[in-house]
């Protein structure tokens, strides 16, 4: 009986969702909220990955294409995507995504360390993959993914 409350103590919930046919997560805990798309404003010269921005009950939250972002290709909108919102360091961002999948209970000793070079996406966009019986989850790096936004849009200039 130790034994499973041990293992169960350990256990992290991943959000999990599309970005076109690729499946990711991330520790829910990171996710303020989830919604559909809302009407955005598009901002003139941002980066081809910022979709806008958006007034989310009075705070504005910079929304960027996942897919874009990742070299996955453009989002394609649908009635399935949505927006994630994420706290970054000073402000909220959206992540645009195809569409939202489960949440998966995953046992951290069970991820494994991503490729650096995971379906064509730069290894460092993930912290690692986590196996279910039929699918494969690449962990997505947001820290590394906000990271990369601020640094691009303190300097001006795009990656």
């Amino acid at each position: 009986m130790a034994e499973s409350k041990a293992s169960t103590k350990n256990i992290i919930e991943l959000a999990t969702f599309y970005v076109g046919r690729a499946l990711c997560g991330m520790d829910i805990l990171k996710v303020q909220e989830i919604n559909k798309l809302m009407e955005m404003t598009k901002v003139p010269q941002a980066p081809d990955y910022m979709v806008g921005i958006l007034n989310l009950r009075g705070q504005i939250v910079t929304i960027i294409d996942l897919g874009q972002k990742l070299g996955l290709g453009n989002i394609e909108v649908t009635n399935d995507s949505r927006n994630i919102i994420v706290n970054a360091p000073g402000e909220h961002v959206g992540l645009l995504v195809s569409r939202i999948s489960d949440v998966v209970m995953a046992d951290p000793d069970r991820i494994e360390p991503a490729p650096a070079n995971m379906n064509g996406v730069q290894g460092s966009f993930f912290t690692g993959v986590y196996k279910t019986e039929n699918k494969l989850i690449g962990i997505l790096n947001i820290k590394e993914v906000l990271r990369l936004e601020t640094e691009n849009l303190s300097r001006g200039i795009e990656r």
